[in-house]
């Protein structure tokens, strides 16, 4: 019905989302390899806990000024240019990242990748939702975060095959090489894929708007929706953009006030939020967490791997509901859910007891924390995971919407730094406790923000999106 009352090309939009999600893949990839090389980074360069913190945080210095720079870019080079350059930096990060032979060399490449990271996850939503039908876009642009989670699981499938072939992360593996460097190495094939499908993909017609060029636009849209939908879409892009000036960050400023718009606030409190719950220390150090409290090497990669699978099926959840009831109710029953979760697993941890300086929990205790994880990484991912990608990509109005991205990106990925940085030194002061205990009151206040700040999205076309 759907495919009907829209009159879209689905063959060709299936197409270009998959390509662009790709972006979402090595996205979610690049963040999850460095969870099982951890060990070997360690030993490889004689680091310390804080400078451990350091290497696998490093990529999130890049993701917040790839995130900020792709989105001002994008305005300038057009979405699938700068989707190309980010392609072009995943490789060289995921070879450079195995080949490093000093902390300051890994450091670099990192921060290379974290570039392309954080092009990558503002880029592909946006350019998602500017060529999908209003009926499916929440849909279609959740697809990122279910390419985020399968890249992550496969990172983490990846890592536990090379552990566990060559003996453990540290030891050596094919031409005399370690496993952790072959984990980055495995990070080399979707790249490259990625690239060379960009060549085949369209550029985004309200991008081709903002230049003038509307021939192009209308021949994009002519494909994507057909000959009346496209002579429609053309108007009503060139009625929502500007005519006076190409889009600027100064465009983020209300005209009236001189302040920073409301929109732009949401969007920066939606970025944040997501990261305050702690999400990405699951991702990150997920390893060295389950480790922490008793479990193997091989448990813990194992654990990883299930993790990805809930999250997955998660995501599917909501693509299914995001349409329907919206953007809003998924947003607050993730909240709600991960406050709870959240504040079991603080519980569970408070109950242990250090032995030879590690975590040792109850059977009970330790049941209940991995039970409460797994089920706040479902709630996450049935809600903050896409719905804030796919909230970001679609918010803002066509002219500020490079600008609110390159903010809201930027800020997602400064306080994704923040969490993963201090998670090792909070680890060793405060510990898992007051570590999780933070996570569950950030998510206990994030239900307050989206009930009082956020407003529904769904069903409305771009171009109705105000600021």
């Amino acid at each position: 019905m759907e495919r009907v009352q829209t009159g879209a090309n689905m063959a060709l939009i299936s197409a270009i989302v998959a390509v662009a999600t790709l972006g979402g893949f090595l996205f979610g990839f690049d963040s999850g390899v460095i969870n099982g090389t951890v060990d070997g980074l360690r030993i490889a360069f004689d680091s310390d806990d804080v400078g451990t913190g350091f290497n696998v945080a490093s990529m999130l210095l890049g993701c917040a000024v790839g995130a900020f720079v792709a989105g001002r870019l994008s305005d300038i080079l057009g979405r699938k240019r700068t989707l190309l350059i980010a392609a072009a930096f995943f490789i060289i990060s995921a070879y450079g990242s195995g080949i490093a032979g000093s902390s300051g060399e890994f450091v670099v490449y990192r921060i290379i990748g974290g570039l392309a990271v954080g092009a990558a996850s503002v880029l592909a939503p946006a350019y998602i939702s500017e060529v999908t039908p209003a009926a499916m876009r929440g849909r279609l642009s959740s697809l990122q975060q279910v390419m985020i989670i399968v890249g992550l699981t496969a990172a983490f499938l990846s890592n536990y095959l090379l552990a566990e072939f060559a003996g453990s992360s540290t030891d050596q593996f094919w031409l005399g090489f370690e496993a952790w460097r072959w984990m980055f190495w495995m990070e080399l094939i979707p790249a490259t894929i990625f690239l060379l499908a960009l060549f085949f993909i369209p550029e985004s017609p309200r991008y081709l708007v903002t230049k003038g060029d509307r021939d192009k636009a209308h021949s994009v849209l002519y494909r994507l929706f057909g000959d009346a939908t496209a002579n429609r879409k053309v108007g009503e892009i060139e009625t929502s953009v500007s005519n006076d000036h190409a889009p600027r960050l100064s465009d983020l400023l209300d005209k009236n006030t001189g302040k920073i718009r409301r929109i732009v606030w949401v969007g920066i409190g939606l970025a944040v939020f997501q990261q305050l719950v702690g999400i990405n220390v699951v991702f990150y150090y997920g390893a060295v967490l389950w480790q922490a409290v008793g479990f193997s090497e091989s448990d813990a990669l194992k654990i990883n791997i299930l993790s990805g699978a809930i999250s997955i099926a998660s995501v599917l959840l909501a693509i299914a509901l995001i349409d329907r009831l919206g953007r809003k109710p998924l947003l607050l029953i993730g909240s709600i859910g991960m406050a709870v979760t959240l504040a079991i697993m603080a519980l569970a941890f408070m109950s242990g007891s250090l032995v030879d300086g590690k975590l040792q929990l109850s059977d009970g205790a330790g049941l209940a924390a991995l039970i409460s994880a797994n089920i706040y990484v479902a709630f996450f991912n049935f809600s903050w995971g896409p719905v804030m990608w796919v909230m970001l990509g679609e918010m803002f109005p066509n002219q500020i919407r490079g600008s609110g991205l390159a903010v809201s990106g930027f800020a997602q990925w400064v306080a994704n730094f923040g969490i993963t940085m201090t998670f090792p030194i909070m680890l060793a002061s405060v510990g898992l406790t007051g570590a999780y205990g933070f996570y569950a009151i950030s998510a206990a206040l994030s239900v307050i923000f989206v009930w009082m700040m956020v407003r529904e999205t769904k069903g409305l076309e771009l171009e109705q999106m105000e600021g």
